[in-house]
């Protein structure tokens, strides 16, 4: 049995136990959401089409995790106005394993959809399975040496001004290594912190910071080019 639901102004066909990435949903991970706009529901030869919607047909899903998509480069340019911006964005989306397709009015019986097996982890593997595995561990990425003429200044960042130094500077941060060593953790902390509204990520701060340590031109510079 399949259904067609609308969500998100988008539509998705969907079945029982499948995975659906659909726009952010309300709730967390195990909580349970229902999709009431089902625009079709089948099985087999037996289609039922809505008008627009299915009557007494409900969809019901259990979310599975709350993530952002990859990033989106938006790139603006005016020609010969040296005008250039680039700005990035992940849309944040919910996954959502669906449990039930409903018609008749019925209502969800809250049951959970089986979710896929998952390799056992090494303390519960026996002793003897322990032993063999000797698959060596990920090698971590070791950091670019700072390039000889290297000069730590936050201020070579592009966008970054004297007023943004300040604000950087009373929140701890100094140094380009500061930058360059921050999580997605750090980025968000700061930025709901000294309220730069999305400018750290959307300016690369970060990948701006290692390229000024590893003694590249700063972006800003080879964007005005």
């Amino acid at each position: 049995m399949f259904a067609v639901i609308k969500t998100g102004g988008k539509q998705y066909k969907v079945a029982a136990n499948d995975l659906v990435r659909v726009e952010k949903l309300a709730g967390e991970a195990g909580d349970a959401v229902t999709f009431e706009n089902v625009l079709m529901v089948g099985a087999d030869a037996d289609v039922t089409l809505g008008t627009p919607l299915v009557d007494g047909a409900l969809v019901a899903g259990e979310v599975v995790e709350q993530f952002r998509d990859k990033k989106v480069i938006i790139f603006k340019k005016k020609r010969r106005q040296h005008y250039r911006r680039k700005n990035g964005h992940r849309q944040e989306l919910t996954l959502v394993r669906i449990t039930e397709i409903l018609t008749g009015g019925a209502k969800p019986s809250g049951k959970k959809a089986a979710a896929p097996k998952k390799a056992a982890k090494a303390e519960d593997r026996p002793a003897d399975a322990k032993a063999t595995d000797t698959k060596p561990a990920k090698a971590e990425k070791a950091e670019a040496a700072p390039a000889a003429d290297f000069k730590d200044d936050v201020k070579l960042i592009g966008g970054v001004g004297p007023a943004m130094e300040k604000k950087l500077a009373a929140a701890g941060v100094t140094t380009l290594a500061q930058i360059a060593a921050w999580t997605e953790a750090d980025i968000a902390k700061f930025d709901a912190e000294l309220d730069f509204k999305g400018r750290i990520e959307r300016d690369e701060w970060v990948a701006q910071a290692k390229d000024l340590i590893a003694g590249k031109p700063p972006r800003a510079k080879i964007d005005q080019q």
